[in-house]
């Protein structure tokens, strides 16, 4: 094998990195342009040189390192495992250029955060931070909500590379849903409705208690299921028109994008969809539970019902805002919660987690299955809604939740273990409910990293790790964990 073949395969790589990485540098423009317009001049000149570092870095990778040619499905697993790192640490170069985030783990964590769309954060107050950075960290989710891969599959045909590949890679489903025979033109269409119902939420919240800073930064993080907020105390601080607002919002981000696209056309195409029924089924009962407890505890039917609403909706969609600490709610309450950090929203949605329609169809295959131990010789099939589910899927969707949980449990674990070895003082609900946010992009967990408090303390070991598992459950596992098998990397 010549050298030359040895080279071919990062050479491709180095080529869609490096236009996507080019991407990442154009976004930070328009923050730059808000810390010049609020005369912010020390966090505009970080920004553009932020701006220019990676946007010079890309261009070496795509113009002189890469080489133009049609992805393999391996080389789009590698490409998207890759590529979430990369842009996450040219992504910290403001914070670090600014001196708002001095620490090189502290950024790129809150970098990792802000791209995987997780809303863990270290900064104890936002509100403290230059706008313009502000407005980065929003800008950061909103890319990664629908995907920066997605966004440039969008504009690759244009440089030469097809996208369906980074697309299977990425896809939160079982296959990429098109809305046309091009997925270029499929990510187009989700584009436009992804920054419609951005636009639209920004125009509502405007009208409330929020200014129009508040509106656009807080919509951005909404329809990504981020969760980063502009204030110490998250959504708590403003009123019930506002909360109400973003709750109806977060409940849309958690479903399929392409749903709404086909909805737009025929709106009976939301009672028709078997996951979206069982999307809202679980979100309605969710919601009850948690205003019943809360109800008991004392509050209001009112305020019982809006803060059930709020929370419980934000966990299922992984979102990650919070009207209250809901560390302080009853025990059971608690326990209730980090159940649903394990349900997530719709495929095709920009939420994270398991996803609702593999919840679905793992109870309907564990039903099958029981019912199969009492009736040996009987034959029984799998479906989702009307529709008869392979048997190789349901094996699919098993693996998956078997890697999950072997994620979750050994990086329970890891940290653990770092804790321990670093004299701090994480207790075990701390660093599960750490992890579990972290896998599931959700952000704020129990313990030492509730709503009312942050990651901060945990040692700067854990958060390397914990920013690892947020892109493990951004890109649901296997695009990450292919990146350690030889087999990916051989000829």
């Amino acid at each position: 094998m010549t050298v030359g073949r040895v080279w071919e395969m990062p050479r491709r790589l180095a080529y869609v990195i490096g236009a996507v990485v080019i991407a990442s540098s154009v976004a930070m423009l328009p923050a730059a342009g808000v810390s010049i317009v609020v005369g912010e001049v020390d966090a505009a000149l970080a920004l553009g040189l932020s701006a220019a570092v990676t946007a010079a870095a890309g261009w070496v990778s795509w113009r002189f390192l890469g080489r133009p040619a049609v992805l393999t499905l391996r080389e789009g697993f590698a490409t998207v495992g890759l590529a979430w790192f990369v842009i996450s640490l040219f992504g910290s170069l403001p914070y670090l250029f600014s001196g708002a985030i001095p620490s090189v783990t502290d950024a790129f964590f809150e970098t990792v955060s802000g791209f995987t769309t997780t809303g863990a954060s270290i900064l104890a107050d936002p509100g403290e931070l230059p706008r313009g950075l502000l407005f980065w960290r929003a800008t950061t989710q909103w890319l990664g909500g629908m995907g920066v891969i997605v966004l440039s599959v969008a504009i690759l045909p244009l440089l030469g590379v097809g996208g369906v590949q980074l697309a299977r890679a990425e896809s939160p489903g079982p296959t990429p849903d098109r809305l046309t025979p091009r997925f270029q033109e499929t990510a187009r269409r989700l584009w436009l409705l992804y920054a419609a119902l951005t636009a639209l939420e920004a125009l509502l919240l405007w009208a409330g208690d929020m200014d129009l800073f508040q509106a656009v930064t807080h919509s951005f993080t909404t329809m990504s299921t981020g969760g980063f907020g502009t204030e110490a105390t998250s959504i708590a601080g403003f009123g019930a028109y506002t909360q109400w607002v973003i709750t109806v919002f977060m409940f849309l981000a958690g479903a399929s994008f392409a749903l709404h696209f086909r909805a737009l056309r025929r709106p009976r195409s939301y009672l028709e969809h078997p996951e979206f029924r069982l999307y809202a089924i679980i979100s309605v009962v969710a919601v009850l539970i948690v205003a019943g407890g809360l109800f008991e505890a004392g509050e209001s039917v009112e305020r019982a019902v809006r803060e059930a609403a709020f929370n419980a909706v934000s966990i299922i969609t992984t979102t990650g805002f919070a009207t209250t600490d809901f560390g302080s709610w009853r025990p059971a309450l608690q326990v209730f919660l980090v159940g649903l950090m394990f349900i997530g929203g719709m495929a095709g949605s920009t939420a994270g987690s398991v996803k609702t329609f593999r919840v679905g169809i793992l109870s309907k295959a564990a039903v099958a299955d029981l019912r199969r131990i009492v009736h040996p010789r009987g034959v029984f099939i799998t479906r989702f809604g009307r529709e008869r589910v392979r048997d190789d899927v349901v094996e699919s969707i098993q693996s998956f939740f078997l890697f999950y949980m072997f994620v979750f449990m050994t990086s329970t674990f890891l940290l653990s273990f770092i804790d321990a070895n670093l004299s701090e003082e994480l207790d075990l609900v701390t660093t599960a409910s750490a992890v579990a946010a972290s896998l599931g992009n959700i952000g704020p967990g129990l313990g030492d990293v509730g709503p009312a408090a942050n990651y901060a303390a945990i040692p700067g070991l854990g958060k390397l790790l914990l920013a690892g598992v947020m892109i493990v459950g951004r890109l649901e596992i296997f695009p990450v964990l292919l990146l350690f098998t030889r087999d990916l990397w051989r000829r």
